[in-house]
């Protein structure tokens, strides 16, 4: 947003922004928060044995009640989740009513989890005035059992089977259906649905916009009196009219342009299907499929009134051509409704809105390249997209909710986390494959949101360590399939970001803002030390730490007693954590000097974790191995013996991470804290004997705190840039490439035979489950962290420093030149090549070659180190949309004049 002494007025899109922020107006009562996948989660599991994609499957779906929140195709909600509306379909083929996306469950896919449907997120502003969504709907039969039994028959070392795979796209016969929503007001949404035959002849559809309550009266910690739905005489310039009362949300009404057969029903499970058991009511979940597919008309209501309402449009499409369906939902009911006209100025709303998402963007970055700011565009879209209503009141949940739970309940997942209630809107890393929050995912969610929507991004960072979420002794939860395990610490490093990226843009940061997580994150920080130090010597653990299978062996399990793990990347993350904290302290000292305290603690215990780290102390090995020139993790033996573990990953890059620069505006209220880095100062970067602490400043007067000196940084980097280890074409491998032929590690105590082998797409190992692969693969947010860090470097040392880059052929590059190098590699995944065509999709998929896909853009999890492929979750636009932050770093001498730097800032962190 551009800062109040800005001369230039605020765009339509800034502007409700910041009515947004200043309490004028409540743009964010309704946005995309409906789920792509509600079915097979953990809220959602009542099983004895926590069989969570088992128990509430895709095939029950359509018939069972959600207790915790709804799922539906292109939806939006309320904040709270208590009206949803999105659309469903059906071909006249297939055999259920399309109402959700289909994919494999966990247990089914060879490679986890996977969505089977093609889907994009087109456009999307942060007040949710302009929302574009895209299905791409098969004419014939989908090949549900299909793509179930085709993918059981593959293994680990077969790709997944694709919708694509299936022909059913050939010939073009398949639909376009695009929802788009514009909102007048806050709470009055202008809706059409355009519906494009690509086929060579005409075409039937069924196509039917959706409006139900979630059910919220079934279950007994509730209690709200039940909603309800019911037809309402149409107003003029509508077909039909569908009203919706909730005692909490209020009326809303929904009006249709064109004419349609209006059914009803109940939000209920239809408990004879599922269960045998005689329903109370005749009206069920089911009753539209029922209705439609099947031809049962008494399934839905002769009485028009329910919990759950469809208008069902019937639809014949000439080949090639484009039919629309016009709707409005309105909080604003017409009294008179023989003069008002709804849809008086529908097309304008929809024609404004769409303008103003243009220009929302095209002034964040009116320099770039249309391919760069169509992805900068789509990346942001994915991420508002990917917005949802989370609920989870965990004690309710081990409780049973309305009957007993079974025995292993009490004992079984998160039944420690009885305090956790959540009922938010989160950023996720994807709405079907991973439909709940991930700690980590967020803390960059947040860098990324920080660039259109800093208050958004404020909210999250502030929402996890808020005592409905942070445990009582400290802990942030990771992520709903077992919040207890353990994330890496990067809360810190999310809430630096959005607080200078909010100076940047407004010419002053939030300190009450900093102060109020910084009091959290110390009661964050006080538990990794007490809980991931075993033995006090600032040498942390914490297991897989979000890697998944980057290791020899799944170090969330224990080792033999006497063995003990110590981790190079979880104490790299503590060093990094400790020095976030010490930057959150000295900026809020430089209006509260009070917290000149709080910097001195945290700088010294990041030179004690700093001091373990180099070996320096009589009782401990360094996790720096001068030898190799890298860091890695070690085995301690029962008999106080070391053994080095030999692998090439992130593991031993992230120490990398604990960088930061001390600008001088900084010291002016922390004459102490500039006393203690005196004493400490004198040794390897010009500076400390075990880490780089400066006896000497830049030419901006600037100090630079750091792990790694100038001698670790060049060995490192030697390894980083060089492609037959971890640099290929398209970002730095999540495994170094040496371990192609380097496997076999031999045999490693308390752990056994240990082999490790780079695998540069999907995981062949089973090792954590799932699509899980850190064993080579591309992955976004290690890639943006590392070259933020040279950026931090490139800051203090200016181009006096020079590397030889083995990518160049031993050629001598600057910092920024090696940031810039790596930037453009990771942006070049989505990018089109000199052969026109995107890495990220298959030579043969129709993105390469088809106008009707050539625009569209997902945003895979990783992605392959050696072709670029997109692996994993198909629209995890959660941290890949980080391409986004480092598209502007392209073009950041373009960046309008509100983007500049209108206040000292410690690093240019866009």
């Amino acid at each position: 947003m551009k800062p109040s002494n800005n001369r230039q007025p605020l765009n339509a899109e800034q502007q409700r922004l910041d009515d947004q922020q200043h309490g004028k107006a409540d743009w964010r009562l309704w946005g995309p928060y409906l789920s792509e996948r509600a079915w097979g989660t953990v809220r959602e599991d009542y099983s004895a044995n926590g069989t969570a994609w088992e128990y509430l499957d895709h095939d029950q779906s359509r018939s069972r009640a959600y207790r915790w929140n709804e799922d539906g195709l292109g939806g939006i909600s309320d904040e709270q989740q208590r009206l949803c509306f999105s659309i469903a379909l059906w071909n006249g083929e297939d055999p259920i009513l399309k109402e959700r996306a289909f994919g494999l469950t966990g247990n089914q896919g060879n490679h986890g989890e996977d969505v089977k449907e093609n889907y994009f997120y087109k456009g999307a502003l942060p007040s949710h005035a302009w929302l574009h969504y895209l299905y791409k709907y098969p004419q014939v039969e989908f090949p549900y059992q299909q793509l179930i039994e085709e993918n059981a028959r593959r293994g680990r070392d077969a790709p997944t089977y694709k919708l694509l795979d299936t022909g059913i796209f050939a010939e073009n016969r398949y639909w376009d259906v695009e929802v788009q929503y514009a909102k007048a007001e806050a709470d009055e949404l202008h809706i059409k649905i355009l519906v494009t035959n690509h086929g060579d002849k005409p075409a039937t559809l069924w196509l039917l916009p959706q409006l139900w309550f979630r059910n919220t009266w079934s279950w007994l910690e509730e209690g709200l009196e039940k909603p309800i739905m019911f037809a309402t005489p149409a107003p003029d310039g509508a077909a039909w009219a569908a009203r919706a009362e909730h005692p909490t949300l209020g009326a809303y009404e929904l009006y249709g342009k064109q004419a349609a057969d209006p059914i009803y029903t109940e939000n209920e499970s239809n408990q004879q299907r599922l269960w045998g058991i005689d329903n109370a009511s005749p009206y069920v979940k089911d009753a539209f499929h029922r209705y439609l597919i099947h031809n049962e008309h008494k399934a839905v209501n002769p009485q028009q009134q329910g919990t759950k309402f469809a208008a069902v449009h019937h639809l014949t499409v000439a080949a090639e051509k484009t039919e629309s369906i016009d709707l409005v939902l309105s909080a604003q009911p017409l009294l008179d409704k023989s003069k008002t006209k709804p849809f008086a100025k529908h097309n304008q709303v929809l024609a404004q809105r769409q303008s103003e998402y243009a220009e929302f963007y095209q002034e964040l970055l009116p320099n770039a390249s249309e391919e760069d700011a169509r992805i900068m565009r789509q990346a942001f879209s994915g991420l508002i997209w990917n917005k949802q209503f989370y609920h989870y009141d965990v004690n309710a949940w081990l409780k049973g909710d309305a009957s007993a739970p079974p025995e292993s309940r009490k004992n079984g997942r998160n039944a420690h986390w009885k305090h956790l209630q959540a009922a938010d809107v989160i950023s996720m890393p994807d709405k079907w494959e991973y439909p709940w929050f991930a700690a980590w995912d967020l803390a960059f969610h947040c860098a990324a949101f920080a660039q259109i929507d800093v208050n958004f991004a404020k909210c999250q960072i502030e929402l996890l360590v808020s005592e409905r979420y942070m445990h009582p002794n400290g802990q942030i939860p990771a992520y709903e399939w077992a919040l207890g395990d353990t994330n890496p610490p990067v809360h810190a490093m999310g809430a630096l970001k959005v607080y200078r990226a909010e100076r940047i843009q407004s010419g002053k940061g939030d300190v009450a803002f900093l102060k109020r997580v910084l009091h959290k994150l110390l009661l964050n920080y006080a538990w990794w030390i007490n809980r991931k130090d075993a033995e006090g010597q600032n040498v942390f653990g914490g297991g897989f730490l979000g890697l998944d299978n980057i290791s020899v062996y799944d170090r969330s399990q224990p080792l033999p007693p006497g063995y003990m793990l110590k981790q190079a990347d979880a104490t790299g993350w503590m060093a990094m954590f400790a020095l976030n904290l010490t930057a959150m302290a000295l900026e809020v000292a430089s209006e509260d000097a009070s917290y000149e305290d709080i910097a001195i603690q945290c700088y010294s215990q990041f030179l004690a974790i700093a001091q373990t780290m180099a070996g320096i102390d009589a009782v401990s090995t360094a996790l720096w191995d001068d030898k190799d020139g890298f860091f890695k993790d070690l085995v301690e033996l029962p008999d106080g013996s070391i053994h080095r573990i030999d692998v090439f990953s992130w593991v031993g890059i992230i120490p990398l991470f604990a960088c930061e620069i001390i600008d001088p505006s900084m010291l002016k209220n922390a004459p102490r804290f500039a006393e203690v880095m005196k004493k400490n100062q004198g040794g390897m970067l010009d500076g400390h004997t075990y880490c780089a602490c400066p006896a000497h400043t830049n030419d901006r007067g600037e100090h630079m705190l750091a792990v790694v000196d100038i001698y670790m940084l060049t060995r490192m980097l030697t390894r980083i840039f060089d492609e037959d280890q971890f640099l290929s074409r398209y970002g730095v491998r999540s495994v170094s490439k040496l371990h192609a032929t380097r496997k076999d590690l031999g045999q490693i105590p308390g752990i056994g035979e240990a082999l490790i082998e780079y695998v540069p797409g999907e995981s062949t190992s089973g090792l954590f489950g799932g699509n899980s692969n850190w064993r080579g693969p591309v992955w976004m947010p290690t890639n943006y962290m590392l070259i933020q860090v040279l950026e931090k470097y490139a800051r203090y040392l200016g181009d006096g420093y020079t590397f030889p880059a083995p990518c160049l052929d031993g050629q001598s590059i600057t910092l920024k030149q090696a940031a810039v190098l790596l930037s453009d590699r990771v942006v070049n995944v989505v990018r089109r090549d000199g052969n026109g065509n995107v890495p990220a999709f298959s030579a043969d998929h129709p993105k390469q070659h088809d106008p009707h896909w050539h625009d569209l853009l997902m945003l895979h999890e990783y992605y392959h180190a050696d072709t670029g492929q997109g692996l994993g979750a198909q629209h995890q636009a959660g941290w890949t949309a980080l391409v986004a932050n480092l598209i502007f770093r392209h073009y950041r001498d373009d960046i309008p004049e509100y983007w500049r730097k209108q206040a000292l800032v410690q690093t240019k962190d866009m």
